[in-house]
C-alpha cells in the first residue's frame, strides 16, 4: 500500500512550495522525468498489510503469494511495529488497489488491537481500482461486448440478462481451455470457503473476511467471543455461512 508524504516531513527538497488547505505540499512523484502539466507527483512507498493477528509482521503474511512461513519467522509483530508505523504514515495521504475495501479496513483493525491512534478521516485515500472500474466497466454490457463482440440489447431485462449471461459463460468456457468444463467444478472455482465471501482459507484455516475480527480465526473466534457469532447466525448472511458460524460454536461449546 503506497502512501503519499507532505514535503517538508521527510525532505528539504519540499521547503518553499506551496501548501494544500491543510498546510501540505502537493504531493512528489516516484516517476522520473516530466510530467504533463496539472498532473499529481506521487511518491510510492510500500506499507506491509498485516498478517493474522499476532503472526510475524510481513508483506502480506504467510499464505500469500511468494511469502513463506520461514521468511517471517524472525520478523517483529505488528504489536511492536505499529507506534513506528503509525507516525511514519501520520501525515500521509494513503494509495492503494483496493486500498479502501481490504488494505485499510484490515491495516486499521490491525492498529485497533495494538491500541495504537490511527485516524483515517483526516487524510486523502486514493483508490485505483475505484477509478479503473469506472472507466472501464465490469458490468453485463460491458462483458457482452468483450466476450461476444455484440451490444447487449434490453439491458436489465430479466430474460435478455439471463440469456446474455447463458451467452457470456460459454464464450468464457470456449476462450479459456484451462477453465474447469462442469458446473460442480466452476463453481469449486470460484469459492474459497462462503459463496458470499464472508469467510477465506489463510494457512490451511477458516478466517474472517469481514467485520472487527477480519483476518481472525473462526474457531478462535467461537472460544473468546462466542456472543459475537450468536448475533452473526441472526444477521443476513447466506446458510452457508450461518453454517460455518454454528458448527464453530459447536465445536468451542465441546472442547473442555
Amino acid at each position: 500500500m503506497p502512501f503519499v508524504p507532505p514535503s517538508g516531513a521527510r525532505a528539504a527538497a519540499g521547503r518553499g512550495r506551496p501548501r494544500d488547505h491543510r498546510g501540505r505540499s502537493p504531493p512528489r512523484s516516484h516517476r522520473r522525468g516530466r510530467r504533463p502539466q496539472g498532473r499529481p507527483r506521487l511518491r510510492a512507498v510500500p506499507v506491509p498489510t498485516p498478517g493474522p493477528p499476532g503472526h510475524p509482521d510481513s508483506t502480506g503474511g504467510p499464505g500469500r503469494p511468494g511469502i513463506a512461513d520461514e521468511d517471517v519467522a524472525e520478523k517483529p509483530r505488528f504489536r511492536a511495529i505499529a507506534p513506528r508505523l503509525a507516525r511514519l504514515l501520520a501525515d500521509a495521504d494513503l494509495a492503494g488497489f483496493n486500498i479502501r475495501r481490504f488494505d485499510l479496513p484490515f491495516l486499521a483493525a490491525e492498529f485497533a488491537r495494538a491500541g495504537v491512534e490511527f485516524p483515517i478521516g483526516d487524510r486523502a485515500v486514493l483508490d485505483a481500482q475505484r477509478i479503473y472500474h469506472e472507466r472501464e466497466p465490469r458490468d453485463l454490457a460491458a462483458a457482452m461486448r468483450f466476450f461476444c463482440g455484440r451490444e447487449h440489447a434490453d439491458a436489465h431485462g430479466a430474460l435478455a440478462d439471463a440469456e446474455a449471461t447463458a451467452a457470456i459463460l460459454d464464450a468464457q468456457l470456449a476462450r479459456y481451455a484451462d477453465l474447469p468444463r462442469t458446473v460442480a467444478a466452476l463453481h469449486a472455482s470460484m469459492t474459497d470457503v462462503d459463496i458470499g465471501g464472508r469467510f477465506r482459507t489463510e494457512g490451511g484455516r477458516v478466517v474472517f473476511a469481514f467485520g472487527k475480527h477480519l483476518g481472525r480465526p473462526l474457531d478462535e473466534v467461537a472460544c473468546r467471543d462466542p456472543g459475537y457469532l450468536s448475533w452473526l447466525l441472526n444477521q443476513d448472511f447466506f446458510d452457508d455461512a450461518k453454517a460455518l458460524v454454528g458448527q464453530a460454536l459447536a465445536r468451542a461449546e465441546s472442547r473442555p
